[in-house]
């Protein structure tokens, strides 16, 4: 199974309002969970001989932000590590104070050695960057907090 197609799993989650998923296949399983908000449990597992649980633990929080509690956040799409620049020499796509619009590229994800442009999908100001560069992040995970 590929990122296209748990994305498309995801997206008939939220169409369909169901808050659990399960699949399993010979050598693969995978199960998706959506908590209260957008808190989401992603556990995949590549079975062996004997399979052991994978406990499931709900999504970090986002750092507190009170001024800014009323804004909405930009959420990561997938898992991965999250990079606020093109390259390190280069500049953040985004600032605190930066106006955004539905295109605006905000950072990269890179997932399976693929790099992915997360796009703001949002009209706002970036009030706030809610993740460290080069950190992991998981589906669902506040990145961004808009204004």
């Amino acid at each position: 199974m590929d990122l296209k197609e748990i994305r498309a799993i995801i997206d008939l989650m939220k169409k369909n309002d169901l808050t659990e998923f399960a699949l399993e296949r010979e050598n693969f399983k995978i199960k998706l969970r959506r908590g209260f908000g957008r808190e989401a449990v992603v556990e995949t597992l590549e079975r062996s001989p004997a399979p052991a649980p994978l406990p499931v633990a709900p999504a970090p929080a986002s750092p507190a932000q009170p001024e800014e509690a009323s804004g909405v956040d930009i959420t990561s799409p997938m898992v991965g590590t999250f990079y606020r620049a093109s390259s390190p020499d280069s500049p953040a796509f985004v600032e605190p104070g930066t106006e955004v619009n539905e295109d605006t590229v905000v950072c990269i994800i890179e997932a399976m050695k693929q790099f992915n442009e997360i796009k703001a999908e949002k009209k706002g100001v970036i009030a706030a960057v809610l993740t460290e560069n080069g950190k992991p992040v998981d589906f669902g995970q506040p990145l961004f907090r808009l204004k």
